[in-house]
């Protein structure tokens, strides 16, 4: 492709760029190079092509605005709404599982009012944004201090653990394990092993947590909790997990951490990559500033790591050694997790900064985004935990809008467009 001009459909498909922005090309449809290009339909980068009008705004999905129902459904919880959704693992469509921070009360949107005490044509809230940040009202608050205000009127500490089915039923709780739980962050089933058990990451206790498949049994411990440290017991933050076949297991390391933890099927640990270096961001290969996501390509064995603060992608071989790392952009470039789709072998990961979900190819290449702000149904605002059943539903947890979400894809919609399921259980 030497110039715009013989750019053609196939050359954009072949190097990955149909669904994503390009600059104008000349003789396309629509130009005014020739009456018979006003006449011929665009070359299309809609997620289901031929559409008219309209726009993508859920990219090749549609929502289910009644996915999950209410948490107030629940009996005696009436007056309490869902906390900072944390987490979200979908063992199958009819089994998901909702991590949270507790609860917030349902309480309905303020009338905007002004709040001249504060400035000149100043009012809260502003038309068509979120109201509420969940994430700064759920506790805890900081590490070492207390948490956000009054318990029972700001917040309580409840159903951080839900199961829902397919119709967004609330068919299981844990009560059990609230009061164990500081910080949930992430939750799993680790796909290769045949008993289902479930993992569940908790940042601010430093440990990890494996359950019996019912989450009866509270069966293993890694880390020491409520310890911080980077050792072979000791974690600083961990955040999120990611296993190969014969059950290893890497653990991103952490908030505070700068390092890759391995464990063996038992739990014991077997190596760790990545450096602190030299504050307070270190750019060189293999320095990491805030491990923020981890995700495995198992038949090419590669770890690619979210370098969180560096605002870049990390890739790894599964001994630690460097392979290659791209940037993801700069600020407000945030992002928070990483799904590696399985079959069709991309990295799929969402930017808070921007809310949106971002496709790469396995080499960094840049092929598709998607998203748009809001607390609406379909709007994203803090996707913290995303991943997607064996029918192809996509689901997410977010931070800031305080839910979680159900996408269904789209009758029509261009495959490359949807995100993959990574490797399911088994």
């Amino acid at each position: 492709m030497s110039s715009p001009e013989k750019v053609s459909r196939r050359d954009l498909i072949k190097v990955g760029l149909a669904s994503a922005a390009i600059p104008a090309v000349a003789g396309l449809a629509g130009s005014p190079a020739t009456a018979q290009a006003q006449t011929k339909p665009e070359v299309s980068f809609a997620a289901i092509p031929g559409q008219k009008g309209v726009q993508d705004v859920f990219g090749a999905y549609e929502v289910d605005p009644n996915w999950p129902q209410p948490l107030t459904g629940l009996p005696g919880n009436e007056a309490w709404t869902w906390g900072s959704g944390e987490g979200v693992f979908a063992e199958s469509p009819d089994r998901v599982f909702i991590l949270q921070r507790g609860e917030l009360p349902n309480i309905k949107r303020p009338k905007e009012i002004d709040l001249p005490q504060l400035g000149p044509s100043l009012g809260f809230p502003i038309g068509r944004l979120p109201w509420r940040d969940a994430t700064s009202a759920s506790p805890p608050g900081q590490l070492d201090g207390p948490n956000r205000g009054t318990e029972n009127v700001d917040w309580r500490w409840q159903h951080c653990i839900v199961g829902v089915n397919a119709k967004g039923e609330i068919k299981e709780t844990w009560p059990e394990w609230d009061s164990m739980l500081r910080r949930p962050h992430a939750i799993y089933i680790n796909p290769y092993d045949k008993d289902r058990n479930v993992w569940l990451v908790d940042d601010y206790r430093h440990s990890i947590f494996k359950f019996s498949h019912d989450m009866k049994k509270l069966l293993q411990t890694l880390g020491t909790p409520n310890v911080s440290g980077a050792d072979a017991t000791h974690f600083s933050r961990p955040t999120y997990l990611a296993w190969l076949p014969d059950s290893t297991m890497f653990v991103a390391d952490g908030y505070t951490g700068t390092r890759v933890a391995k464990f063996d099927k038992d739990g014991k640990f077997i190596g760790e990559f990545g450096q602190k270096g030299t504050p307070p961001n270190e750019t060189r290969p293999g320095y990491i500033n805030g491990v923020h996501g981890v995700a495995v390509d198992v038949p090419s064995g590669r770890v690619f790591v979210n370098d969180r603060y560096n605002h870049r992608v990390q890739v790894f071989d599964t001994s630690g050694k460097f392979v290659n790392m791209w940037k993801v952009g700069d600020p407000p470039s945030d992002v928070h997790c990483l799904h590696l789709a399985a079959a069709d072998r991309h990295l799929w990961l969402f930017d808070r900064g921007t809310n949106k979900m971002i496709k790469y190819d396995l080499e960094g290449n840049f092929l598709y985004a998607f998203g748009t702000f809001g607390d609406f149904p379909g709007g994203f605002w803090g996707v913290h935990g995303m991943d997607v059943d064996q029918d192809g539903n996509l689901y997410v947890a977010e931070v800031d809008n305080g839910r979680a979400q159900k996408f269904m894809p789209r009758k029509g919609a261009n495959p490359a467009m949807l995100i993959g399921p990574a490797v399911k259980p088994i």
